[in-house]
């Protein structure tokens, strides 16, 4: 419980007869005198004081007008930094594109080492790890015992980096979790993932580029999904703008082969007559769980209409997803394959359990 000095109570009883009907200074002392004097009156104010004393907007409640005038006046000048900072980021996003283009060599010979369309130097696939001593070490114990098998499996001629992007997927817990059986042979085909950005001048946006070998499932080369964002302060809440948020996305059509579809499943139902009593069998197409859903994303309605709970979580899903593959899978693709990046997430949360305990710990004492 928080208590409060004599002088205080007396303060406060003193503005809110002000704020009442009386005006003048000597009668509210006398009133505010008469009021303390009453031990109900000072227990009910002291508990409404308990209630209030932490929370913000009571405090503000209390000010004076003028003051109360001036922290309007922050406000419209935060809602022009806001604007400003939104005016950043469309800048943040042209550097993107720039420096994407300085990327895309690198990706380029990336993919040639991956699908085998090239062969790294030897300067280039020269490499210094960490635990280069050890790995030596079992590489020499490994040589003594394994030199057949090695020579048979050099004989094979194993081409590129197999199934590069496909254990990308399986590595990375937020993108298994979307893949189906049915759907591993398809990804073993996927050859590249590139990331485009809008172009000057157009609405911000970027899209996601998944390139396919030739394969049974589908005779698209490319399949594509466009996140459309936005990027300034919200008008009725403008405060709440904390940079570009993706506020929408487009698929593209799969040309499936017949009976390959994996987003669909057919299912027979029987039908009886009504009348004769009769009975048949029908078959129907139903939607089936396939990361290619992916690229037949829920629309968002332009009409204003809200979506329900299901869909808004499915949306949010399908955002985190994009943005994931954007920031994190395509520059870094490598060290998801060996697993080096997902320890470093791992870690990065656990760094930030730790300091939030820390806090509350500090808080508490």
């Amino acid at each position: 419980m928080q208590l409060i000095s004599y002088s205080y109570y007396r303060g406060r009883i003193e503005k809110l007869l002000l704020c009442t009907f009386l005006h003048n200074r000597e009668d509210r002392k006398f009133l505010a005198d008469q009021v303390m004097q009453n031990p109900q009156v000072l227990a009910a104010l002291q508990e409404r004081l308990d209630n209030t004393a932490l929370t913000p907007s009571s405090y503000i409640e209390t000010l004076p007008k003028a003051v109360k005038r001036r922290i309007d006046a922050l406000k419209q000048l935060q809602v022009k930094c806001a604007h400003i900072e939104a005016k950043f980021y469309e800048e943040v996003h042209d550097l993107e594109r720039k420096y994407a283009a300085l990327y895309q060599p690198l990706f380029d010979k990336r993919r040639e080492f991956i699908n085998g369309e090239a062969e790294p130097t030897d300067a280039e696939s020269e490499w210094h790890s960490e635990n280069e001593e050890e790995e030596k070490l079992a590489g020499d114990l490994k040589n003594v015992v394994v030199i057949e098998e090695k020579a048979e499996a050099e004989e094979t001629n194993v081409k590129g980096i197999p199934d590069f992007w496909f254990t990308i997927f399986r590595n990375v817990d937020m993108l298994s979790e979307l893949v189906q059986e049915y759907d591993e042979p398809i990804l073993k085909h996927l050859q590249d993932i590139k990331v485009k950005f809008s172009e000057p001048g157009q609405p911000m946006s970027f899209s996601l580029e998944f390139h396919f070998g030739p394969n049974d499932y589908f005779s698209n080369s490319v399949l594509t999904k466009t996140y459309k964002m936005k990027s300034e302060p919200d008008k009725t809440d403008p405060f709440s703008f904390e940079g570009p948020e993706i506020v929408d996305c487009e698929g593209c059509t799969i040309d499936w082969k017949k009976g390959k579809n994996v987003t669909v499943k057919t299912i027979k139902k029987k039908q009886k007559h009504k009348g004769r009593g009769t009975v048949r069998t029908i078959t129907k197409q139903v939607p089936n769980d396939s990361f290619f859903n992916f690229f037949s994303p829920i629309k968002v309605s332009g009409d204003g209409e809200s979506l329900d709970e299901d869909s808004e979580f499915t949306l949010a899903a399908d955002f985190e997803i994009g943005h994931f593959f954007r920031e994190r899978i395509v520059p870094r693709a490598v060290l998801y394959f060996t697993g080096e990046a997902i320890e470093d997430d791992d870690n990065f949360e656990e760094g930030e359990e730790g300091e939030e305990e820390v806090r509350c710990i500090l808080y508490l004492l």
